[in-house]
């Protein structure tokens, strides 16, 4: 729980000005922090940072590892002032992108194939300096990660590549059914030829430059943490309740999950019928075995969430209610219609997780994500382990107004008010496309005042600022005033999300002076 009135800007990395196609750990990520202390802001919310797959659309919440980084957020600026590139090299990659240099959108497919290009020229920097200091780091990072996550990821990753991707449940029965062997045998540096892994150096080199982006990624991102934290500026990570069956984590931890006798999904994952969809939505992961999960005393949450803590200094938890009851949905079904919820061991598991992190944390900082059909006994969670829930103005002005719990005459002070979030529309996409006659009319009423397109998302943010909620989360986007073009993410949809990115004049827009003349107002300093 926040012990005083604050606010923040919630920003992906991925969608900060960059001249490389995509937002990334480096200079912009440091400008925006000194924007947001200039503002007087507290928080900077961002989304799951671990790698995602093309073939999975790159969707953030559907990474090929729970505790790896997503890669393409490497900065090449900061490579080259490491050492680790040469400035022609460095401006060869600019020059491949200055087309895209104005565009708002991230091409994945063109950011994959140049980034990676580069990163290969790194690495070999970085083998032909025996003298670089990196050396002595990267051995460094490899012996606190390599038993933990760093060997099961890396050596997912390659043998994933050397296959085409394809599922690891295809896999040779020697690859896929006993992946801690294949790890403890990393030493003996595996091999690949076209019918099975052996012997091989080459190989090898291709794990080893896996670890070593790993390191690079965790130095750039403790480093921005540890800048950020120094503005007093903290930062919200958002942890995905689930992973996805395509990664390290299912292929390493079998017996955590819901799987047949061939390595398959018996249930997956999805929501019933909701706000986003008349279908419900059908997420395709893999459901936890808790009965497993609970034998075993959660070590493998209590690994991930204190792994979480260690990366953001608060932890949204996306989908909170999944560890209360979940909606499970037979493999094989086409939407989630004939789901079912079954019950988790919420209780034992958060006192077990508490019991455990105490010498760490007086109380967890965890932000549960608490919208769509949440039952009392998902509320009680919240409430009997002191999270912190959350509200969304978006949501406030349907047909349960005035007694939505999203209003903020309803709020208690212990959650974080947003005006939207990465699922939802902008605000004034909202009002342009989505917003009902009667949500309008009630809006209107509430604020006492006409409604104007070209102060909507003005007056949104001042209601979200004015409550009592502890926290106030505003995206970029609403604060830009943009509209549905620049929505990240279609629930429900994989086309066309994720992409959107700012300009980089876009971040010398004068609303962000009106951010801060709210926080001043509405004592969030």
């Amino acid at each position: 729980m926040l012990e005083s009135r604050k606010s923040g800007v919630f920003l992906h990395i991925t969608s900060l000005p960059s001249e490389f196609g995509i937002g990334d750990l480096g200079p912009s990520a440091y400008k925006f922090a000194n924007i947001l202390a200039k503002l007087n802001q507290s928080f900077w919310q961002i989304l799951p940072i671990n790698p995602t797959s093309n073939f999975k659309k790159n969707s953030p919440y559907a990474a090929t590892s729970a505790f790896a980084g997503n890669t393409l957020l490497i900065s090449p600026k900061l490579l080259y002032e490491d050492g680790l590139l040469k400035k022609k090299e460095l401006m060869n990659l600019k020059e491949a992108f200055l087309s895209d240099k104005y565009n708002n959108f991230v091409d994945y497919e063109k950011v994959f194939q140049k980034k990676n290009k580069i990163f290969e020229v790194a690495y070999k920097n970085f083998q032909s300096n025996d003298s670089s200091k990196h050396k002595e780091d990267f051995l460094s990072f490899c012996s606190k990660n390599d038993d933990k996550w760093l060997n099961c990821y890396s050596i997912f990753k390659v043998i994933k590549d050397k296959l085409n991707n394809k599922s690891w449940s295809d896999w040779p029965d020697y690859l896929k059914n006993d992946a801690n062997s294949l790890i403890r045998n990393f030493k003996n540096k595996i091999k690949w030829d076209k019918e099975n892994i052996v012997l091989d150096y080459k190989i090898y080199e291709e794990i080893e430059k896996e670890k070593f982006l790993q390191y690079l990624f965790f130095k750039q991102w403790f480093n921005l943490k540890k800048y950020c934290n120094s503005l007093e500026l903290k930062i919200i990570g958002d942890m995905p309740i689930y992973v996805d069956f395509e990664s390290c984590d299912v292929w390493q931890n079998p017996d955590v999950f819901k799987l047949d006798s061939k390595k398959k999904p018996k249930y997956i994952s999805g929501v019933p019928p909701d706000y986003f969809s008349k279908t419900g939505q059908l997420w395709g992961n893999p459901v936890y075995n808790w009965e497993y999960l609970k034998d075993t005393k959660y070590e493998w949450w209590i690994n991930r969430i204190s792994y979480n803590l260690d990366l953001f200094d608060f932890l949204r938890i996306d989908h909170f209610r999944g560890f209360v009851a979940y909606w499970e949905v037979k493999a094989g079904e086409e939407t989630a219609k004939k789901g079912k919820w079954v019950k988790a061991y919420p209780e034992d598991f958060f006192q077990v997780l508490k019991d455990r992190l105490k010498d760490k944390f007086n109380r967890l900082p965890i932000i549960a994500e608490n919208l769509g059909y949440i039952t009392p006994d998902v509320e009680e969670v919240i409430r009997v382990n002191n999270f912190t829930g959350m509200k969304v103005i978006l949501f406030a002005f349907g047909k349960d107004f005035p007694k939505s719990t999203n209003l903020p005459h309803n709020y208690d002070r212990n959650c974080v008010v947003y005006t939207g979030t990465h699922d939802n529309n902008t605000i004034v996409g909202w009002f342009l496309k989505e917003a009902r006659n009667y949500e309008k009319k009630n809006l209107a009423k509430y604020l006492g005042k006409e409604l104007a397109l070209d102060t909507i998302n003005l007056d949104l943010m001042k209601l979200a600022a004015s409550s009592v909620a502890n926290l106030v989360i505003v995206p970029v986007q609403d604060i830009l005033g943009l509209d549905e073009k620049a929505r990240m993410n279609h629930p429900a949809t994989t086309k066309g999300n994720w992409k959107w990115r700012m300009k980089k004049k876009e971040m010398s827009c004068k609303n962000f002076s009106y951010i801060k003349k709210l926080t001043e107002i509405y004592s969030r300093i």
